[in-house]
Protein backbone atom coordinates (compact mmCIF):
# COMPACT_ATOMS: atom_id res chain seq x y z
CA UNK A 1 0.00 0.00 0.00
CA UNK A 2 1.17 3.52 -0.74
CA UNK A 3 2.33 5.73 2.09
CA UNK A 4 0.86 9.16 1.56
CA UNK A 5 2.88 11.18 4.05
CA UNK A 6 0.37 14.03 3.96
CA UNK A 7 0.68 14.49 0.20
CA UNK A 8 -2.34 15.72 -1.72
CA UNK A 9 -4.05 13.07 -3.86
CA UNK A 10 -5.31 14.34 -7.22
CA UNK A 11 -7.49 12.13 -9.42
CA UNK A 12 -7.82 12.55 -13.16
CA UNK A 13 -11.58 12.06 -13.61
CA UNK A 14 -12.68 9.91 -16.51
CA UNK A 15 -10.53 7.47 -18.48
CA UNK A 16 -6.82 7.76 -19.22
CA UNK A 17 -4.84 5.79 -21.79
CA UNK A 18 -2.91 3.29 -19.66
CA UNK A 19 -0.21 2.94 -22.33
CA UNK A 20 1.14 6.25 -21.01
CA UNK A 21 4.15 5.95 -18.74
CA UNK A 22 5.95 8.54 -16.59
CA UNK A 23 6.65 11.04 -19.38
CA UNK A 24 3.18 10.81 -20.90
CA UNK A 25 1.37 11.09 -17.56
CA UNK A 26 3.52 14.00 -16.34
CA UNK A 27 2.87 15.77 -19.66
CA UNK A 28 -0.87 15.16 -19.17
CA UNK A 29 -0.66 16.71 -15.70
CA UNK A 30 1.04 19.81 -17.18
CA UNK A 31 -1.02 20.27 -20.35
CA UNK A 32 -4.50 19.01 -19.45
CA UNK A 33 -4.61 20.18 -15.83
CA UNK A 34 -2.09 23.07 -15.81
CA UNK A 35 -0.37 21.60 -12.76
CA UNK A 36 3.25 20.85 -11.94
CA UNK A 37 4.00 17.11 -11.58
CA UNK A 38 7.02 18.07 -9.41
CA UNK A 39 4.76 19.57 -6.69
CA UNK A 40 4.90 16.40 -4.60
CA UNK A 41 1.28 15.36 -5.05
CA UNK A 42 0.06 11.90 -5.99
CA UNK A 43 -1.58 12.00 -9.43
CA UNK A 44 -3.97 9.09 -10.00
CA UNK A 45 -5.28 7.83 -13.35
CA UNK A 46 -7.73 5.06 -14.27
CA UNK A 47 -8.46 3.21 -17.53
CA UNK A 48 -11.77 3.02 -19.40
CA UNK A 49 -12.69 -0.41 -17.98
CA UNK A 50 -11.91 0.92 -14.47
CA UNK A 51 -9.89 -2.16 -13.57
CA UNK A 52 -6.43 -0.52 -13.66
CA UNK A 53 -5.03 2.57 -12.08
CA UNK A 54 -1.67 4.30 -12.10
CA UNK A 55 -0.27 6.67 -9.50
CA UNK A 56 2.46 9.13 -10.46
CA UNK A 57 4.59 10.43 -7.59
CA UNK A 58 7.63 12.74 -7.48
CA UNK A 59 9.77 11.89 -4.43
CA UNK A 60 12.30 14.71 -4.71
CA UNK A 61 14.86 13.13 -7.02
CA UNK A 62 12.78 10.94 -9.33
CA UNK A 63 9.33 9.74 -10.30
CA UNK A 64 7.58 6.63 -9.05
CA UNK A 65 4.84 5.03 -11.14
CA UNK A 66 2.59 2.60 -9.28
CA UNK A 67 0.18 0.29 -11.10
CA UNK A 68 -2.72 -1.69 -9.68
CA UNK A 69 -4.70 -4.14 -11.82
CA UNK A 70 -7.86 -5.75 -10.49
CA UNK A 71 -8.46 -9.33 -11.52
CA UNK A 72 -12.19 -9.00 -10.76
CA UNK A 73 -14.42 -6.00 -10.20
CA UNK A 74 -13.71 -2.38 -10.94
CA UNK A 75 -12.92 0.91 -9.23
CA UNK A 76 -15.72 3.40 -8.65
CA UNK A 77 -14.25 6.26 -10.62
CA UNK A 78 -15.65 9.78 -11.11
CA UNK A 79 -16.62 10.97 -14.58
CA UNK A 80 -15.03 14.19 -15.85
CA UNK A 81 -16.64 17.49 -14.98
CA UNK A 82 -15.20 20.99 -14.90
CA UNK A 83 -11.41 20.81 -15.01
CA UNK A 84 -11.35 17.00 -14.80
CA UNK A 85 -9.21 16.84 -11.65
CA UNK A 86 -10.49 16.02 -8.17
CA UNK A 87 -8.62 16.31 -4.87
CA UNK A 88 -9.12 13.58 -2.27
CA UNK A 89 -7.89 13.09 1.26
CA UNK A 90 -5.70 10.05 1.92
CA UNK A 91 -8.63 8.35 3.65
CA UNK A 92 -10.98 8.98 0.70
CA UNK A 93 -8.37 7.59 -1.68
CA UNK A 94 -7.94 4.45 0.42
CA UNK A 95 -11.71 3.91 0.37
CA UNK A 96 -11.75 4.43 -3.40
CA UNK A 97 -9.00 1.93 -4.15
CA UNK A 98 -10.30 -0.66 -1.67
CA UNK A 99 -13.92 -0.31 -2.83
CA UNK A 100 -13.67 -3.17 -5.34
CA UNK A 101 -12.27 -5.46 -2.63
CA UNK A 102 -15.10 -4.52 -0.29
CA UNK A 103 -17.74 -5.10 -2.99
CA UNK A 104 -16.30 -8.55 -3.74
CA UNK A 105 -16.27 -9.45 -0.05
CA UNK A 106 -19.91 -8.38 0.36
CA UNK A 107 -20.94 -10.23 -2.79
CA UNK A 108 -19.43 -13.52 -1.53
CA UNK A 109 -21.57 -13.56 1.59
CA UNK A 110 -24.81 -15.31 0.71
CA UNK A 111 -27.69 -16.15 3.01
CA UNK A 112 -29.38 -19.51 2.41
CA UNK A 113 -32.09 -20.85 4.67
CA UNK A 114 -31.35 -18.29 7.38
CA UNK A 115 -27.65 -19.16 7.49
CA UNK A 116 -24.78 -16.99 6.37
CA UNK A 117 -22.39 -18.78 3.99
Amino acid sequence: MLRFGGKPVLLACGATDMRKQINGLSAKVQTDFAMDPFDGALFVFCNRQRNRLKVLEWDGDGFWLYLKRLERGHFRWPEPDGDGMMELSAEEFEVLISGAKLAQKLRRQEIKGGKLF
